[in-house]
């Protein structure tokens, strides 16, 4: 049975490993709630199993999470052939049409911010899904993405391929996957933001970095600048820190952050760089371009 120190042991993980245990799988299931869900799951998992038994915590919390998100998606495959069976239509509730955006709004939106968008990886089957997030975006090496699926080394290489050959390369739909450098830096923006940390956010701010937040023309003030990094941080912590929920999506090669509370669409960071510094923080908190991407981003799994 787990003592009061792998209590402790369960709790510091938490504190540590949560926000990129997130982060990955939304990368997979593209919904924070269900990421959260999954990344739960995985902790009540570490506190069964004992924590003081495992050498390495964070990849066995990573493995677990990635093999929980493989099942979902599955589950969610299987539910949606089922749906297409004739005899299984009459049980079907039809789904609800979606809520019609302003083309205006759309516009603007993709002037602005051409989002990579999550339903790029409805297009790839779970294992493909899967191995493409671990490597391609999350940079790890195939030997442990073989561990997490299942598959050899080997098979693993051949499933990513196929997974970008089917990922499109237009300018419209591009899947833009976040450079090395620029995930270490989200990576240590997400921990920073999640943990209150204004020491760890001054560390990925340039000393003269700016940011500015875009809240719509009907609000009373619809653009606001705020310069120089300690300025910034205290901005984005009292706006992002807890218990709000950041994730990466990048944006057309740029670095990008989603950001929720209460499970609920609030902004999107993108981030310019300098070098392995940010540069410039720019929030879009306009209402109507956040409804506009909360519904491509209302997929199933």
């Amino acid at each position: 049975m787990p003592d009061e120190r792998d209590g402790e042991k369960v709790s510091e993980a938490y504190r540590q490993h949560r926000p990129y245990l997130v982060d990955l799988a939304f990368r997979m299931l593209g919904d924070i709630g269900a990421a959260e869900d999954v990344v739960q799951d995985a902790f009540a998992r570490l506190m069964r199993a004992g924590p003081g038994e495992i050498e390495d915590e964070r990849g066995w919390l990573i493995v677990v999470t990635s093999r929980l998100c493989l099942d979902q998606i599955r589950s969610a495959r299987s539910r949606r052939e089922r749906a297409h069976d004739p005899g299984e239509i009459e049980a079907t509730a039809p789904p609800a049409p979606p809520a019609r955006a302003d083309p205006a709004d759309r516009v603007t939106f993709d002037d602005s911010v051409r989002l990579a968008l999550l339903v790029m990886l409805q297009r790839l089957t779970p294992a493909e899904r899967v191995v493409f997030v671990l490597h391609d975006i999350f940079q790890m090496p195939f030997d442990t993405v073989a561990q997490t699926v299942g598959r050899t080394s080997q098979a693993c290489r051949q499933l990513a391929t196929r997974a970008r050959q089917k990922i499109p390369s237009d300018g419209n739909t591009r899947f833009d996957v976040t450079a090395a450098e620029h995930r270490q830096v989200t990576d240590k923006f997400i921990a920073a933001s999640a943990g209150g940390d204004l020491t760890g956010l001054l560390q990925v701010l340039a000393p003269d970095a700016w940011g500015d937040i875009d809240y719509g023309p009907a609000a009373a003030r619809p653009h606001v600048v705020v310069t120089g990094a300690a300025r910034v941080a205290r901005h984005l912590l009292h706006y992002w820190g807890p218990p709000a929920a950041l994730v990466s999506h990048p944006v057309t090669g740029q670095p990008a952050l989603l950001g929720f509370h209460g499970r609920h669409l609030t902004g999107v960071l993108v981030f310019t760089m300098r070098g392995e510094t940010i540069q410039t923080v720019h929030v879009i908190a306009d209402p109507a371009k956040l409804s506009f991407l909360s519904l491509q981003l209302a997929t199933p799994v």
